[in-house]
C-alpha cells in the first residue's frame, strides 16, 4: 500500500478505538487498528479499557462470545478473567494463576466523546494529552452529527489535504481559492486558511482555524458566515486502510429550524468535498521530492512537523518551497 510512502503506516500518536456511546458499561467491542485486534469494554465502574483481543492461554478472541464480569473481561474459551490492566486475576479452575497469564493494556483517555488509545512504536509512554473541546456539550452549540469513512490511504497522504489550496478549487470547485498560513507548535500544526465564501446576500470572507493534535486528533472551526466545528480523529486500520470520523457541530442560529438547515448543509457540503477526495487519495503515490509551486499552500511544512511522528524516518530528500531554501 505504501506507492511510495517512506514511513511506516502507524504513526506515533493518539487514535480513536471507539466513541464513548458505542461502549455501555458492562458491553465489550472488537475493533482492529495498527493491523492488530483489540477490545475496547467499559467495566461495571463505567471505565473503559482497551486490551490486545487474544487471551494469553490459548489465544481466544475476548471479544467473540466474551463478557464482562464486575470491572474484568471474562474469556469464552476457558473463562480466564482479566482486569483493565491486561493482568489475570481469576483461573476458574487452577490453584495458581500463571505469571506470564497477561494481555496488553494500551494507554487510552476518554474525551470529547471518544475513547482513544496512545501508539508508539517503540512502548514509549505519551508526549502530549488531547485537549477538552469546550464547544462539545455546550447548550449554545448542536450536538455532535458523525459520519465515519474508510479509505485506502495512509493518514498523512489525508492530513496534506488540510493544507493543499490549489487543490480546493480544482477538485472541488469552490467559490474561491483559500489562502493558508500555517506554524508547527510542537505536537500541534496550525493552520489559518481565509476565503471568499458566496451567500445570498453577496461574498463574505470566511475563516478556517485548524489545531492538528499528532496525525489522529485535529479541531477545524469556521466562521464567517456562522460558526460550525469538525472534531475530526484518524486512525490506521492496518497497512492498507485508515479511518477518518467527522463530528460536526453549529453554533445554534435564532430557531431550531435554522441551525437544523445550516448543519445538514454543512455536512452536505463536507461529505461531498471529502468523497471527490477519495479516489486521489486511493490512486495516488507519495513523492518524496514533489515538485512544489508557490501556490500550493504549506504543503512542506506540513510533512517537516508530521516526521516527529515516527520513530524510523528513513533519510528523506529535502522539500524544496518556491523562493526559499529546502527544509
Amino acid at each position: 500500500m505504501s506507492r511510495g510512502f517512506p514511513y511506516t503506516p502507524y504513526p506515533n500518536g493518539w487514535f480513536r478505538v471507539a466513541d464513548s456511546d458505542e461502549v455501555e458499561a458492562g458491553s465489550i467491542r472488537a475493533v482492529q487498528y495498527f493491523g492488530k485486534q483489540l477490545v475496547v469494554f467499559r467495566g461495571e465502574d463505567g471505565i473503559a479499557h482497551v486490551l490486545d483481543a487474544y487471551c494469553a492461554h490459548l489465544g481466544a478472541h475476548l471479544g467473540v462470545g466474551g463478557e464482562v464480569v464486575g470491572n474484568t473481561i471474562k474469556c469464552p474459551f476457558h473463562a480466564w478473567r482479566y482486569d483493565g490492566d491486561g493482568n489475570c486475576v481469576e483461573v476458574p479452575y487452577a490453584r495458581k494463576i500463571p505469571p506470564r497469564a497477561k494481555v496488553h493494556a494500551w494507554t487510552m483517555c476518554e474525551k470529547n466523546g471518544m475513547i482513544l488509545v496512545w501508539h508508539h512504536a517503540e512502548g514509549k509512554p505519551p508526549s502530549f494529552e488531547i485537549p477538552d473541546v469546550p464547544e462539545w456539550g455546550s447548550q449554545e452549540w448542536s450536538p455532535p452529527q458523525r459520519r465515519s469513512f474508510k479509505v485506502r490511504a495512509h493518514c498523512q497522504e489525508m492530513a496534506e489535504n488540510v493544507v493543499d489550496d490549489a487543490h480546493f478549487k480544482f477538485v472541488h470547485q469552490v467559490h474561491s481559492m483559500p489562502q493558508s498560513t500555517a506554524e508547527i507548535d510542537g505536537h500541534i500544526f496550525r493552520v489559518v486558511s481565509i476565503s471568499k465564501v458566496g451567500t445570498p446576500r453577496g461574498e463574505t470572507e470566511g475563516r478556517i482555524e485548524i489545531a492538528s493534535h499528532g496525525l489522529g486528533f485535529g479541531l477545524t472551526r469556521f466562521t464567517g458566515v456562522v460558526e460550525m466545528l469538525v472534531v475530526i480523529s484518524g486512525a490506521p486500520i492496518d497497512e492498507e486502510y485508515s479511518e477518518t470520523t467527522l463530528r460536526f457541530m453549529v453554533k445554534k442560529l435564532a430557531n431550531e429550524e435554522a441551525t437544523r438547515g445550516v448543519g445538514k448543509a454543512f455536512i452536505a457540503e463536507i461529505e461531498r468535498q471529502f468523497g471527490q477526495d477519495i479516489p486521489i487519495w486511493e490512486n495516488k503515490i507519495h513523492l518524496t521530492r514533489p515538485a512544489l509551486c508557490d501556490g500550493d499552500g504549506p504543503i512542506a511544512l506540513l510533512r517537516k512537523w508530521a516526521r516527529q511522528f515516527y520513530s524510523e524516518t528513513p533519510a528523506e530528500p529535502a522539500l524544496e518551497r518556491p523562493g526559499q531554501d529546502p527544509l
